[in-house]
């Protein structure tokens, strides 16, 4: 298990725990559970590389404490 953290830069910081072989689409339903977003609804990045919701964490090499942006579309 890893914990990644998420920050929209709005005042909103998330901490979610999920597995290193999970997908970006498994952490973005995670994070829409926890804030109350629709998951489809979110763009997870970092710097200016866009994360694709099929590939997974590990592939990303997305490691425990990471910190990650998030973005509303």
């Amino acid at each position: 298990m890893i914990e990644v953290v998420l920050n929209d830069r709005l005042g909103k910081k998330v901490r979610v725990k999920c597995n290193d072989d999970d997908t970006i689409g498994d952490l973005k339903k995670l994070v829409a559970a926890q804030i109350g977003t629709r998951a489809d609804k979110i763009r997870i990045q970092k710097w200016y590389n866009i994360y694709k919701d099929h590939i997974t964490l590990k592939d990303y090499e997305i490691h425990d404490g990471m910190g990650l942006e998030l973005y509303y579309n």
